[in-house]
């Protein structure tokens, strides 16, 4: 890169005579120079000959056709997204100076132009028009060719061009850089016929250059943002495993206490990367791709996760998997054997932990269907883990390096659950995001939608989502053009989705459509085997996370664990674990560190319900079904009533209404006996 000389930043008009004598024997293959002649000017006009540039030349080569402009402004979307309104300020800044604002990509192809239209027509003359190329090589000396060859600001005025044709203009440019690598993406450019001449012009360029560039670290800032607030439950996470986010140029920007250890584990020497800041780990993929398409030798592809938001990728994690057997260095901070099939059929399912035939049988229908591309309905209890299910089934299908996008359906109003799922357009409502907005439903597109307590999905909403499911198409809100979508579908509930039909709050065609195949996954009280394992996988997994040591669960704790109901299945598990873990000094944890309910709670069978009165035996189905709803909250919460009210949403009082109206009044008592 040529450096810039003090004192010949600027071009001097009246040198112009001085320089024409100068070109014209340069020409001749004079080496005589002249003191007029700044060396920045020597050097690209010996650049020119020595690529055989035609000195002829009278203007720029054909501009490109409308597709290649369009792809080509396409690529560099987010350049002319920072640029925008900054161009747009100069089209009223330059409206009277007879010069012309300039965008160009890294190549001096020019995307955008803005400024004065009375110079349209000298302009057209010499193709200074979008889809041009401005390089050197195309047009000899000029500023934005020039500016690409030194990566400087360059003023080029008159006879200082190389080509004849354009010698009538003077032009000031500078490159922008990506603020990212300090890579150039383009060049901005102020032109006009040479009476135009400004020395401001340059300082003008590198204003506009400089804002151009801070808009784009903005843009990057929060791109990485977004991509790691998506990432930090990844990255706070209990397991083993170390993980690593990559931004999404592929270098890594940050990483778990884990990431080094298991990759000391792994016998890598990159081990200390991670502590030196990330500096040298990266991969590299093309623009657009979510993976890269070769990897380092130690790493596997399948480690490698993309992150898609609204579906756009913003970068990928890495998951190290940490040394599941039991032998070799290390093996006493590895995380034990969940299943007691091996690793290799386990697949995506590694992370679900148990033995116990129950969860095994669950764990091979799941994995069979996840061969396929059906819709499936995950049904089981709150807290026994079916999102886990969810990614484990998409990780191990087809489409594994596709989009998993995941919605709770019962986390949202109404109006809100529409615009999540659908999206919509720019000004279809009030507040609607500038540019509109991708749904959940397009952002699955190839890859998986995962709609979590889809029996919370409001009625009048249901048939719209089932227009996309028949028909592969989706409107934005706002919108009348469809967009294609294909994606598989994974539903899961708590509820019985017939009894919901029964009541009127699910549509029966809706039903067949996301339930085409079902898995129950068993709740905790239905594989209290596997308390033992679950306990000694948590506890590690939770000491690693507080820098604790290892702890274990005494026989008699073990026991009394596996008696407790579980209302919460795995999710309360976990958290009693945590409990148990920071309370105690112990390195065995006994009856006396469980949590006063568990250590309360008598072993046995809840009571039954018990049966209807005589006034209300002629319930109608809707009343069935409530009776039925209610029945199965005051079991999960062991009657506890305002948990109850909580559950189903409803107040309190109006509880104690539907007990009396339903006979469940002695159950509830019963179930606070059980409970003391």
């Amino acid at each position: 890169m040529a450096a810039t000389v003090p004192g010949q930043m600027f071009s001097r008009p009246e040198n112009d005579g001085h320089i024409m004598t100068s070109w014209e024997r340069f020409l001749s293959g004079d080496e005589t120079g002249s003191d007029a002649l700044r060396r920045l000017i020597d050097d690209s006009w010996r650049r020119c000959y020595g690529a055989s540039v035609d000195p002829a030349r009278h203007r720029a080569p054909e501009p490109l056709g409308e597709h290649s402009l369009h792809s080509l402004r396409d690529e560099c979307g987010e350049l002319l997204t920072a640029s925008a309104p900054v161009m747009a300020s100069a089209r009223d800044f330059l409206s009277e100076t007879g010069t012309v604002m300039v965008l160009t990509d890294q190549s001096g192809t020019i995307l955008n132009l803005e400024g004065d239209m009375s110079t349209r027509g000298a302009a057209e003359n010499v193709h200074l028009l979008s889809g041009a190329n401005w390089s050197e090589l195309a047009c000899g000396t000029n500023a934005i060719g020039t500016a690409l060859a030194v990566g400087q600001p360059v003023q080029i005025h008159s006879a200082e061009h190389y080509c004849a044709g354009i010698k009538r203009w003077s032009c000031s440019a500078t490159v922008i850089r990506d603020p990212y690598d300090g890579s150039i993406l383009g060049v901005v450019d102020v032109s006009g016929l040479s009476a135009s001449y400004s020395r401001h012009s340059l300082a003008l360029v590198v204003a506009t250059a400089g804002r151009i560039e801070n808009r784009l670290a903005k843009i990057e800032m929060s791109i990485r943002c977004r991509l790691l607030e998506d990432c930090v439950d990844r990255l706070s996470s209990t397991s083993a495993d170390g993980i690593i986010v990559f931004d999404r140029r592929g270098r890594a920007i940050k990483a778990n206490g884990r990431a080094s250890v298991v990759l000391a584990d792994l016998g890598l020497g990159e081990a200390a990367v991670v502590s030196d800041g990330l500096a040298s780990l990266s991969v590299s993929w093309k623009k657009g791709g979510e993976l890269p398409d070769e990897v380092p030798e130690w790493m596997r592809r399948e480690w490698l996760e993309p992150v898609i938001l609204n579906g756009e990728h913003i970068g990928a994690v890495l998951t190290l998997p940490a040394r599941r057997s039991g032998s070799g260095a290390g093996s006493s901070k590895a995380a034990p054997p969940v299943f007691s099939c091996d690793v290799a059929e386990k697949g995506a399912f590694e992370r679900v932990v148990g033995e116990s035939a129950a969860l095994l049988q669950t764990v091979g229908r799941a994995q069979q269907l996840a061969k396929s591309r059906v819709p499936v309905l995950l049904l089981g209890e709150t807290g026994v883990g079916k999102d886990v299910f969810a990614r484990c089934i998409h990780e191990s299908g087809a489409t594994r390096d596709a989009p998993f996008v995941a919605l709770n359906c019962g986390g949202f109003s109404r109006e809100l659950l529409t615009s999540e799922l659908f999206g919509y357009s720019e000004g279809s409502f009030t507040g609607a995001r500038r540019g509109g907005m991708m749904g959940k439903i397009e952002a699955a597109d190839g890859g998986t939608l995962f709609l979590d307590e889809i029996g919370e999905m409001p009625i009048d909403l249901q048939p719209h989502f089932l227009r996309v499911l028949e028909e592969g198409e989706v409107y934005r809100l706002g919108e009348n053009k469809p967009r294609k979508v294909n994606f598989r579908l994974i539903a899961a509930t708590n509820r019985d989705l017939r009894k919901e039909i029964q009541a009127g709050r699910f549509r029966m065609d809706l039903f067949y459509r996301v339930a085409v195949t079902s898995i129950n996954i068993p709740s905790l009280r239905e594989r209290a085997g596997d308390i033992p394992l679950l306990g000694e996988h948590y506890l590690q997994r939770l000491a690693l996370q507080h820098g604790l040591e290892p702890r274990t669960l005494s026989p008699g704790a073990i026991e009394q664990l596996r008696q407790y109901a579980w209302p919460g299945n795995i999710r309360e598990f976990r958290n009693v674990m945590e409990n148990m873990l920071l309370t105690s000094r112990d390195r065995v944890l006994t009856e006396d560190d469980l949590p006063l309910d568990i250590r309360s709670a008598p072993a046995g069978a809840a009571p039954d319900a018990p049966e209807l009165p005589d006034d209300a035996r002629n319930l109608t189905c809707l009343e069935n079904a409530e009776r039925d709803a209610i029945l199965r909250a005051i079991k999960g919460c062991r009657g506890n009533m305002t948990a109850v009210a909580r559950e189903l949403g409803i107040a309190k009082s109006t509880v104690y209404v539907k007990l009396k109206r339903f006979g469940l009044e002695s159950l509830v008592d019963d179930l606070r006996n059980y409970r003391q």
